[in-house]
């Protein structure tokens, strides 16, 4: 009985998951990813250009997910993209709980559960920017951070979510250098797209693992407010000798990516 509905389940799945308004969605999603990647290499461009930018506050929308929506939401045509984001987002994270559902290897179905998580996150982060009520993505990580460190053996809980960043940061940079990423296209979609994947991965690992050392020197300090996310991680660079060269390069990279989910919209694989 149990591998029946078992059995049904899988098959349910499977076709939610092939529906052409949920594939649809998928590929919209992507895009609109692009252009959340594109705000934020922005934003970073203009940090990076300031003659002595400050680490923290200088009224500049943060370097992250949250600074590209609340730019988005500054516009009448920023919030129809918020609108449309809200939609893409919560399919296309609809089309990956599906994944994981039907795929069969372990691994893969985790990878596709905690991607549908992401995605439902960022939904939900577009739809509150769209209501007027959207966060710093900063300020949730560093209260996250806080509750993580008013617990038993909290430093080291920081530590290790530090340690999955770098991993995932580490991950993406491989997935960069080796290209793998075509494996998530149904076919080849040029060497243009190939080599904006290839530079877009490689920049998003560095500035994950840049986030990573932003948690480890929280966790070793013993303070949450240190745990500033993406943006806090870039910001570190604007301490290093010539830190704003790469700033931009990062920048650049994140812009790459954007260039790269414009091809994944229509090329892959849902």
């Amino acid at each position: 009985m149990s591998d029946d509905i078992g059995a049904d389940v899988t098959e349910a799945a499977r076709d939610i998951g092939g529906h052409p308004i949920v594939e649809n969605g998928a590929r919209v999603g992507y895009a609109v990813n692009g252009i959340v990647h594109l705000l934020i290499a922005w934003i970073a461009i203009q940090l990076a250009l300031q003659p002595s930018a400050p680490r923290k506050g200088n009224g500049q929308e943060a370097v992250d997910q949250s600074g590209a929506l609340a730019t988005l939401a500054s516009s009448g045509l920023g919030k129809v993209t918020l609108l449309v984001a809200v939609g893409g987002f919560t399919l296309l994270a609809l089309w990956q709980f599906t994944e994981a559902i039907v795929r069969r290897k372990t691994s893969v179905r985790l990878k596709a559960a905690a991607k549908g998580i992401v995605y439902l996150s960022l939904a939900w982060s577009a739809f509150a920017f769209v209501r007027g009520a959207g966060s710093s993505s900063t300020e949730q990580t560093v209260d996250v951070t806080a509750q993580l460190m008013n617990r038993p053996l909290g430093q080291i809980f920081v530590a290790v979510v530090g340690a999955a960043v770098l991993g995932i940061g580490a991950y993406h940079v491989h997935k960069g250098a080796k290209s793998r990423f075509l494996r998530d296209l149904r076919e080849h979609p040029g060497r243009w797209a190939e080599y904006a994947g290839r530079y877009g991965y490689i920049a998003k690992g560095i500035a994950l693992i840049l986030v990573a050392v932003v948690f480890f020197v929280a966790a070793w300090r013993g303070r949450a407010d240190e745990a500033t996310g993406l943006d806090g991680g870039l910001r570190i660079l604007l301490d290093l000798p010539f830190g704003h060269l790469p700033l931009v390069l990062i920048a650049l990279g994140f812009a790459a990516y954007a260039v790269y989910s414009a091809a994944r919209s229509k090329y892959a694989r849902v």
